[in-house]
């Protein structure tokens, strides 16, 4: 049975938002015994030597002084500053709130682009920006009971998520992904060690949890690798909204693993934030298809770096 490059796209969207979901679920698993400085710490030294065998491969190494370039920096600093506050609060909420929160993310870069790269948003974009932002606030749900003081974090992971992905447009073209991403992983894991002491110190890990954590680190390897595939197989327009399944995966991960059951509110608040960021993604397109290749192609549809 053959698939179109389209069909196969898609598939390959899927299993990568799998992998990366997987990961927190696991990462979030190992958090009941050990604080999340030590699973940046540990993860990321493994993903580090990963992605430093990836870079060695494809010959990304031969320039290394590209990673102090200041696009680089600050795309490493926002990755860096993501990733702390996105797993301070895995650890504290269920992980289908934050997958939803984290569905704000294309919202949050249109709207930075403007701001800050004075891209041009039209008015449609602009509400679709406002209605996913109002699905955000019906998520985390401030000055309700339900509020969880740590979603918080997850919306400071969306604004350093935009900010990496801005500084990543930014980046000359000739730097290659794999060093960038290599540089991300090291620099994830050194600031594992900086906050370990301040997070509680270290615990003595058990075979089980380390088994855990491996597994984390090939799942991510593993979201990377198709993330790749997909965006190579197929047309973007068509394949980018398959990185909503995410949230899928997040949902049935919590239910099975976390008996976290996403509640009525939960569900509106996300479907706003989804069908904002698909009708945001379509007016993309049509925008894009007015401006000449080399405009509307930019490295913001590349991977992202760990």
């Amino acid at each position: 049975m053959s698939f179109s490059p389209n069909a196969r796209g898609a598939l390959f969207m899927s299993v990568a938002m799998a992998g990366f979901t997987v990961n927190d679920g696991l990462t979030k698993l190992v958090a009941e015994n050990m604080n999340m400085a030590q699973v940046m710490l540990v993860r990321g030294v493994m993903a580090t030597l990963v992605m430093m065998l990836l870079a060695w491969h494809w010959k990304a190494l031969k320039a290394p002084r590209a990673i102090f370039h200041p696009m680089v920096a600050l795309r490493v600093a926002g990755e860096t500053g993501a990733t702390i506050c996105f797993l301070s609060a895995l650890a504290h909420m269920p992980i289908a709130n934050l997958a939803a929160v984290m569905q704000a993310l294309p919202l949050a870069v249109t709207l930075g682009a403007a701001f800050v790269l004075g891209e041009p948003v039209g008015w449609r974009r602009w509400s679709a920006i406002l209605v996913g932002f109002i699905g955000i606030l019906i998520i985390i749900r401030p000055g309700f009971d339900a509020f969880n003081a740590y979603s918080l974090y997850g919306v400071a992971a969306v604004a350093f998520a935009t900010m990496r992905d801005l500084t990543t447009r930014k980046i000359p073209p000739d730097i290659p992904s794999p060093l960038i991403s290599a540089a991300t992983a090291a620099s994830v894991t050194i600031a594992g060690a900086v906050l370990l002491a301040p997070y509680g110190g270290w615990t003595p890990m058990s075979g089980a949890d380390f088994t855990v954590l491996v597994g984390a680190t090939l799942c991510i390897v593993c979201g990377y690798h198709f993330i790749v595939l997909s965006l190579r197989a197929g047309e973007l327009s068509f394949i980018a909204p398959f990185r909503y399944t995410a949230l899928l995966w997040a949902i049935g991960l919590g239910i099975v693993f976390f008996a976290d059951w996403p509640d009525r509110v939960m569900i509106a608040g996300a479907l706003l934030v989804v069908c904002s960021g698909l009708y945001t993604l379509y007016r993309e397109q049509i925008v894009n298809r007015t401006k000449p290749a080399a405009k509307s192609t930019s490295p913001g549809m590349a991977t992202e770096g760990t």
